[in-house]
C-alpha cells in the first residue's frame, strides 16, 4: 500500500519533472508522457520518427532534469559489440609485462540514446540483449552490474530503409514502449522555431533552462511506489484480454506474447501514479495499449498490400473487448 502522503510526494515530483522537460521540449506531450511511464516502470523505450523532431532533445532534457549520467552511441553499420558493452586493453602503464585492463562501453550509464539502432547490424543489435533484459554486460568472462537507474532510448527512422537493419522481434520484445513521435501543430513549431534561434547560433539544444530536479536515488523511489500501485484483478483479465484479442485479429499475422500483457499492466500502474492514482483502471490499460503492442504484432501481407495502419488495426481489437466495471 502506498501512504497518502507517498503519493502527494510523488505527484509533485512528477510534476516538476514534467515542467523542467517542457523547458526545453515543445509539444510532443505524449511523447513526454510515454518516457516519464518508461522511467517509472523501469522500461526501455523505442521511439520512430523522421529526423528533427526532438528525439535527441527529448532524451537530453530527461537525463538532464533527473541528473542522471547519459551516453549517446551513433549506430552505423560497422558498429561493434565491443564499441557498445566495452572491451579489454593491454595496461603497461608500470613497465614490464602488461595486464589485461576492462575499459568500460558507453552503455555503462542511467540513460543511454542509442540513435538509429536500426543501422547497426544484428551482431552489433544483439549486444543490448543482455543489458536491457538482465541489466548487466558480460566483459572477458566477469558479468557486471549496470548503474542503476538504467534505460535505454533508441530511436529509428520508419522512412530511409537504406542500409538499415530491422530490429529482430526478439529484441523488439524488450522494450517497454514504442513511440510515434509526429509533426509539430503549427503554433508548437513557430515555438520551437523561437527557442532555439533566439540568442543562439548553430545548432545548440535549448537546455541550459533545465535544472536538475530529481536523482537517482529519487527515481528509484518513484520505480518502487510504481510496482506497489493496486491492480484489481478484473483490471489484469481485461490487460490479458487485450493482448490475446491481438493474437487472432484480421490483419494480423502475428499477435502480441505474455511479455506484452506484463508490459501492459506496469505502463497502467506508472499511468495511475503520474495521475496521482494508487490504483489502475481499465483506462489506464486502454491509454497504454497502442504504444506497449505496436512493435509487438506483425502485420499481416495482405493488410500491409491494402496500405491499412498498424494503430488502426490494434484500436479496433482493444474496442473489441469489453471493459470491465469497478
Amino acid at each position: 500500500m502506498i501512504k497518502p502522503e507517498e503519493l502527494q510526494l510523488a505527484t509533485r515530483w512528477l510534476h516538476t519533472l514534467r515542467q523542467e522537460i517542457g523547458k526545453a521540449v515543445v509539444g510532443q506531450a505524449q511523447a513526454v508522457e510515454q518516457m516519464l511511464v518508461a522511467v517509472l516502470a523501469s522500461g526501455h523505450v523505442l521511439v520512430e520518427g523522421v529526423p528533427g523532431l526532438g528525439k535527441t532533445l527529448l532524451a537530453r532534457a530527461l537525463a538532464q532534469a533527473l541528473h542522471l549520467q547519459y551516453a549517446r552511441v551513433q549506430f552505423t553499420p560497422d558498429l561493434m559489440p565491443a564499441d557498445v558493452i566495452g572491451h579489454s586493453v593491454l595496461d603497461d602503464t608500470g613497465g614490464g609485462l602488461g595486464r589485461l585492463r576492462v575499459r568500460k562501453g558507453p552503455v555503462f550509464t542511467h540513460l543511454l540514446l542509442a540513435d538509429e539502432i536500426n543501422r547497426a547490424p544484428a551482431k552489433t543489435q544483439s549486444a543490448l540483449l543482455e543489458v536491457m533484459q538482465e541489466y548487466q554486460a558480460t566483459l572477458e568472462g566477469e558479468t557486471l552490474p549496470l548503474p542503476r537507474p538504467f534505460i535505454v532510448m533508441a530511436t529509428q527512422n520508419p522512412v530511409d530503409t537504406e542500409g538499415t537493419y530491422p530490429l529482430p522481434e526478439a529484441q523488439l520484445d524488450r522494450f517497454l514502449v514504442k513511440i510515434r513521435i509526429g509533426y509539430p501543430t503549427h503554433d508548437e513549431e513557430a515555438a520551437v522555431v523561437q527557442l532555439t534561434t533566439t540568442g543562439r547560433a548553430g545548432h545548440e539544444l535549448p537546455l541550459e533552462a533545465v535544472r536538475p530536479v530529481l536523482d537517482d536515488v529519487q527515481v528509484q523511489e518513484l520505480q518502487r511506489l510504481c510496482g506497489q500501485v493496486h491492480a484489481d484483478a478484473k483490471v489484469i483479465d481485461y490487460a490479458v484480454r487485450v493482448v490475446r484479442a491481438t493474437r487472432n485479429w484480421p490483419g494480423l499475422d502475428a499477435g502480441a506474447g505474455p511479455r506484452g500483457s506484463v508490459a501492459l499492466v506496469r505502463t497502467a500502474r506508472a499511468m495511475a501514479l503520474i495521475k496521482g492514482r494508487d490504483f489502475i483502471t481499465p483506462d489506464d490499460v486502454a491509454a497504454q495499449a497502442l504504444a506497449v503492442l505496436r512493435h509487438r504484432v506483425t502485420m499481416a501481407p495482405d493488410a500491409q498490400i491494402e496500405g491499412r495502419d498498424l494503430d488502426e488495426l490494434l484500436q479496433a481489437a482493444l474496442d473489441s473487448v469489453e471493459a470491465p466495471r469497478l
